[in-house]
């Protein structure tokens, strides 16, 4: 009886234990049925505090209409985020879900690291041409989070306190120098209308609204830089350097934007800095009430970008991938998780997540949209560096970082980054 007994006992253990372990789930799969039980999807993400904390709760939303699903996140900002990920690519331990961005998204796609997202359906979620635009080769590898653009914002608050007439939509180049010069003679010592640039993208957004190719097409095949425009352009600055119109190249360079002491705006140093739909509310925040946003100057061809920047990916060698799509689609399609979200990656692209948004939203968010609607109607492509540029990006600002500290001459400087340029170029071609 003893025997039997033990016997009995020790098979009931045994289906108990095997129900536990199917019950369980055990791998990776599952997607479809109960949003695959056991499956742990690693992500990583940058952005500032706010982003980091909305998005960890659209991750608990998400694991709690799916039980079972875990999330492992990793979030950093910016700087932080492009110096790890390379490393990741290199050792193909990149996170399962990994936010994205336009600038990178050929380099890792040419790398072979993202996988192909053509086959979610984001039919009646996402415009069929803003899906069209960001294809390469055909395939889509990230899922647009927002509708994103490059603005500026200005000081309002001291504008108006200084009897300087604010910067207006649609605002030429020549008549955005031309404030500069006018709003330098009203302003005490101390403060600057604008900044100084040392970034290729400003550079290129100039180049491109005169009606000049970009700087980087055709996968960084084909390289255009425009020797008149750039001389003619970093001259302005240089001229404003001697005018005081921008700030000193050592107080520019111990700028750090989104610092409530450090912001070249929120410290009230500079009157205006670029901003983006994404990431004006921030500045807000350090400056309420005194923000105010315009687009981009523009030339005969038009001016800045409105368009997707931002996207997330599913990792080539993620062993969740089932699992990481569906949770890339239903990232942008939740209302509840669209709630938590907010405007933290800029205008939401779905339109019913952005419309449920709305009613709530508050000054420092509709800034955002404000951003948008001002630069839509003008605004060129957004173009991005080519694969294999990186390096390129970072001689062009230190070049011109030599340039603002007179160290060098404009002409040496486009000398220099234009024959690197023109030597990735032909390395691109070959």
């Amino acid at each position: 009886m003893k025997k039997r007994g033990i016997v009995a006992v020790a098979a009931a253990w045994m289906a108990l234990m095997l129900a536990l372990t199917a019950c369980s789930g055990g791998g990776s799969g599952g997607g479809d049925q109960g949003g695959g039980s056991g499956t742990t999807l690693s992500i990583m993400w940058w952005g500032p505090d706010e982003r980091h904390e909305a998005t960890k709760k659209a991750l608990d939303i998400y694991s709690q209409q799916n039980p079972g699903v875990k999330f492992k996140p990793e979030y950093m900002a910016w700087e932080a985020y492009w110096q790890k990920l390379p490393t990741l690519a290199a050792s193909k331990t990149i996170t399962d879900v990994l936010q994205m961005d336009a600038a990178y998204i050929q380099e890792y796609v040419s790398r072979g690291q993202l996988e192909d997202l053509s086959d979610i359906d984001l039919t009646g979620i996402v415009d069929p041409k803003v899906i069209d635009n960001l294809k390469i080769g055909g395939k889509l590898y990230g899922i647009p989070l927002s509708q994103n653009a490059q603005g500026m914002a200005y000081n309002k608050a001291e504008l108006e306190q200084y009897g300087i007439p604010l910067p207006h939509k649609d605002w030429t180049y020549d008549e955005y120098f031309q404030w500069a010069r006018d709003a330098k003679a009203k302003l005490p010592e101390g403060k600057y209308p604008i900044g100084d640039t040392t970034t290729w993208d400003f550079y290129n957004y100039y180049q491109t609204s005169m009606g000049k190719p970009p700087i980087m097409a055709d996968g960084g095949k084909t390289f255009t830089l425009d020797k008149e425009l750039f001389m003619k352009f970093y001259g302005i600055y240089e001229e404003f350097r001697k005018e005081g119109i921008v700030p000193p190249a050592e107080k520019a360079a111990a700028f750090l934007e989104n610092d409530p002491q450090a912001d070249p705006m929120a410290s009230g140093t500079v009157m205006t800095r670029g901003a983006t739909t994404g990431s004006v509310s921030a500045l807000e925040q350090l400056m309420p009430g005194k923000v105010g946003v315009v687009n981009m100057p523009t030339g005969p061809a038009g001016g800045g970008w409105a368009q997707s920047t931002i996207f997330l990916s599913v990792s080539a060698n993620s062993k969740n991938k089932e699992e990481a799509k569906k949770f890339v689609k239903w990232f942008i399609t939740d209302k509840e998780a669209g709630k938590a979200l907010g405007l933290t990656r800029g205008i939401p692209i779905n339109p019913e997540i952005y419309a449920e948004l709305e009613p709530t939203l508050e000054a420092k968010d509709k800034l955002g949209k404000e951003i948008y609607d001002q630069s839509v109607d003008k605004a060129l492509p957004f173009y991005s560096p080519a694969a294999g540029f990186s390096e390129w990006v970072d001689t062009y600002k230190k070049e011109m970082d030599a340039v603002t500290f007179g160290q060098q001459s404009i002409e040496d400087a486009f000398e220099k980054i234009d024959k690197l340029g023109k030597e990735l170029a032909a390395k691109a071609g070959g």
